[in-house]
């Protein structure tokens, strides 16, 4: 490969474009051509530092498209936009490994994606390091999770005030790390670092359950971001509608969840956080409406009578509220707009492989097809006909719907463990 930077990044936005897969290349070649979105989620960024001083989360946002529309190249852009603006990002893909209705799996997702501004390596590590003893960011945070009114267990104050000391003990501070990201902690080695520090009757270790502690690392990480320096956490959540797969039962878990994500649960927000995800258009028609969630999976929740279930229940009518009422749909691509790609791909296309990419017949330009299904046409054309010179090139496409039909293979991911078993605190 031509180690021309030019050269070098034409060519990995090539590959990306061709493959479908949005990379920062692509998304740099390409920009936005969302800007309600764009517009909606500069607000949200704006909004997050006021929010968290009222201990409250801006709510998020939701945009539905169809297959190839650019919902994932939004997310990219999204992504890039959020680093540039000082917030560290993390894209969740759900999928059978990462469940919506799973908030476990969820933060071990967001954490080993996020990304960190100007970092490179794992992003807790990376954020500890930026911690400040003698900074004002650092003093909120340690003041936050310190007071009597915050809802984390002690083990996090506790191990906060540990890292500080630890330059003698690299393996503990390894540890507590770790634990910030989800991993199990010894607590016997936390009590009897507290004892060696004098602060053992500072902080009450008692156990707390396991969903507890993911909700508690929620909003402990969200913290230790600002505390860091960072503006906040954002959660770029991608392929919503995998939940339409789900069983009943968890699909009303995950719309729930949704509205949690999405900062819609009055006494159940995440202060630092903010959220786009993202689900096809006709989800609200296809599962919503015909498969019968809307009528379905409320009253099957309620049945199990118990006051856990009714407060689930309350909670995913909420997150098909949002879906019916409030997703944004990506706008289709103008003539305009295909034929200042159609000419700005070209031009990529000859930098990337020094020739003259041949016109395309009328460019093909149909605005009732996705955008991607116009760049996949150009590309393989060009790459083609750059191949095979004077070879009559055409191309037949076929329309890939998503499906929504039941598969509880998608529920049998292996359980996290529980966290519970080491005994953390809820108390300080």
């Amino acid at each position: 490969m031509n180690g021309d930077p030019s050269t070098v990044s034409a060519r990995r936005a090539i590959e990306a474009l061709r493959s479908g897969v949005p990379n920062r290349d692509a998304v740099r070649v390409l920009g936005c051509n969302q800007p309600e979105v764009e517009a909606r989620f500069r607000e949200q960024l704006a909004g997050v530092g006021a929010a968290t001083d009222a201990d409250a989360q801006v709510p998020g946002l939701l945009v539905a498209g169809g297959f190839g529309s650019g919902k994932s190249h939004l997310l990219e852009y999204l992504e890039h936009l959020a680093l540039s603006e000082n917030f560290v990002v993390s894209r969740v893909v759900i999928s059978k490994e990462t469940p919506l209705y799973d908030p476990a799996k969820v933060f071990r997702a967001a954490v080993e994606s996020a990304r960190v501004p100007h970092g490179s390596g794992m992003a807790i590590p990376e954020i500890a390091l930026g911690l400040r003893q003698d900074s004002r960011p650092y003093a909120a945070l340690y003041k936050w999770a310190n007071h009597a009114d915050t809802a984390v267990a002690a083990i996090f104050p506790a191990t906060l005030m540990l890292h500080e000391r630890l330059n003698n003990d690299p393996e503990l501070a390894e540890l507590i790390r770790n634990f910030w990201a989800g991993d199990p902690l010894p607590i016997a080695r936390v009590r009897d670092r507290l004892r060696q520090v004098d602060e053992s009757a500072a902080f009450s270790l008692k156990a707390v359950k396991a969903r507890d502690l993911t909700e508690q690392r929620f909003a402990f990480v969200a913290r230790l971001i600002q505390g860091a320096g960072y503006r906040g956490w954002v959660f770029l959540i991608d392929e919503v509608e995998l939940v339409g797969r789900y069983s009943l039962v968890q699909r009303g878990k995950s719309y729930a969840e949704l509205a949690r994500w999405l900062g819609r649960i009055e006494g159940l927000q995440s202060p630092g956080i903010t959220t786009v995800a993202a689900v096809t258009d006709d989800f609200a028609l296809a599962v919503l409406q015909r498969k019968g969630d809307r009528d379905y999976v409320v009253a099957k929740l309620r049945d199990k009578g118990t006051d856990e279930y009714m407060v689930l229940a309350a909670r995913a009518e909420a997150g098909m509220r949002i879906i019916e009422r409030e997703a944004i749909v990506l706008r289709p691509p103008t003539q305009e707009m295909l034929v200042q790609t159609y000419e700005l791909l070209k031009g990529i296309h000859a930098r990337a492989y020094a020739w003259d990419p041949p016109a395309i017949a009328s460019a093909d330009l149909a605005m009732t097809r996705a955008m991607r299904s116009h760049v996949r046409r150009w590309m393989n054309e060009w790459d083609l006909k750059r191949l095979y010179p004077g070879a009559t090139v055409s191309t037949e496409e076929h329309e890939l719907r998503p499906t929504y039909e039941e598969d509880l293979s998608l529920e049998e991911s292996p359980p996290e463990p529980e966290d519970e078993q080491d005994g953390p605190g809820s108390g300080h």
